[in-house]
């Protein structure tokens, strides 16, 4: 029997990112999609290429899986999957930016996408503004009509969690002719769908919430059906299409995912709504615990409603996810509380299904610090996991102690 490939357009979430990509093995009917371990494929003749793969770094099974995948859980037109998130920010900034070029970034922006900007794109010509994306007005007044090309989102930003409206940034980036482009790593196309709002193109670190278990590197790009370059650029394959434009540098850069990489990837993905379900519930109870606690200064989580961006949360998102910021007083106690724990692991990253605990002055945002994004010296980011809530608040609580004495 013959597996045809089914539409999974009008199914929901969990059963795209299932079953998207992902039909049963025609020759062995394996319902996981196999490990295409290989770096070249043997043709049938010159050019005779079996179902469209000749070398791994233009195309591989594996990755085309989880690419598909990707593509049907934002609800966009293609996926493509990197070997890192930055490497897939990097792709896409270098399909659309040219030297000369403006960028508005937040002014809380992941550390790793504002070195990139500012000491890798910056001596090559590009101009960049911070600006407070709260503020879709200030948005607007940061875009340099004809020389904006790119407005850069974040939401929830990393790591003040900062709430952006996507729809009134969306209408300011096409008027100015630009790509808005949004990293949906913190929300997840779960609890958030950045294309339907307006969006030109997501991004995600894979390795982040998609991935899930904390054992591979990747990131993604998803382009929104029909966007296009920004006004008056023309991409490499001569057209203004934005797929075209990623999937050409794509190649030519060649940073893409491993066959490897690309199944641990797409393994992550099947559960994600599951595993998402849970991070926001524990979320939820671990930012009201610490907002009762008298050992801390603020809390900062959308699902409050004392955010100022949660009604806007409410709206644009399923969710308000599993990343929760609060405020010590000091640094001194900051980086106590982050050596005390003993459930929530001190370390750099977030989104793995354990919880994990981190100084962003000194560790993920060092590359800002001395910068107009740079964090408090006293705040600490939770990435709060899957484990039994009141195992994480009771650590909390024990960590608070200890930070308290510093």
């Amino acid at each position: 029997m013959t597996n045809h490939a089914r539409d999974w357009s009008s199914a929901g979430f969990s059963t795209r990112a299932i079953h998207a990509g992902q039909e049963p093995d025609p020759t062995t009917g394996a319902v996981v999609p196999p490990i295409y371990a290989t770096s070249t494929f043997a043709q049938d003749g010159v050019g005779g290429l079996r179902g469209g793969y000749e070398y791994s770094r233009s195309g591989n099974p594996t990755r085309a899986a989880l690419e598909e995948a990707l593509a049907a859980a934002e609800r966009g037109a293609a996926g493509f999957a990197f070997s890192s998130g930055l490497a897939a920010e990097d792709t896409l900034l270098r399909a659309v930016l040219r030297p000369g070029d403006h960028v508005v970034i937040p002014d809380d922006a992941y550390g790793g996408t504002y070195r990139l900007v500012a000491r890798v794109f910056g001596p090559w010509g590009i101009a960049h503004t911070p600006v407070d994306l709260s503020d879709p007005d200030a948005v607007a007044a940061a875009i340099e009509p004809g020389r904006t090309k790119v407005v850069w989102v974040e939401t929830p930003t990393n790591p003040l969690l900062g709430i952006a409206d996507i729809e009134a940034i969306a209408a300011h980036a096409r008027a100015a002719g630009a790509v808005l482009v949004v990293d949906n790593t913190f929300a997840t196309p779960y609890l958030q769908q950045p294309l339907a709002l307006g969006a030109d193109a997501v991004v995600h670190s894979t390795t982040k919430y998609v991935g899930g278990h904390s054992d591979v590197v990747g990131g993604a790009v998803v382009v929104a059906d029909g966007a296009q370059l920004p006004v008056g650029l023309e991409g490499p394959t001569g057209t203004t299409s934005l797929v075209d434009a990623v999937r050409f540098h794509q190649n030519a850069s060649g940073a893409v995912a491993g066959p490897f990489d690309a199944w641990l990837t797409l393994r992550g993905l099947r559960t994600l709504a599951v595993r998402m379900d849970r991070h926001c519930a524990n979320a939820q109870r671990v930012a009201e615990h610490l907002q009762q606690h008298d050992a801390v200064r603020s809390v900062i989580y959308p699902g409050l409603e004392s955010h100022p961006g949660h009604g806007l949360a409410a709206r644009q998102m399923s969710g308000f996810g599993g990343m929760v910021a609060f405020r010590t007083g000091s640094e001194a106690s900051a980086l106590a509380v982050c050596a005390a724990t003993r459930v929530f692991t001190l370390a750099e990253s977030l989104g793995g299904v354990e919880s994990l605990v981190e100084h962003p002055h000194k560790m993920t945002h060092g590359s800002v610090a001395g910068t107009a994004l740079e964090v408090p010296d006293d705040l600490v980011r939770l990435s709060v996991g899957i484990e039994d809530v009141d195992d994480l608040i009771a650590d909390l609580d024990q960590a608070l102690a200890a930070g308290r004495e510093a």
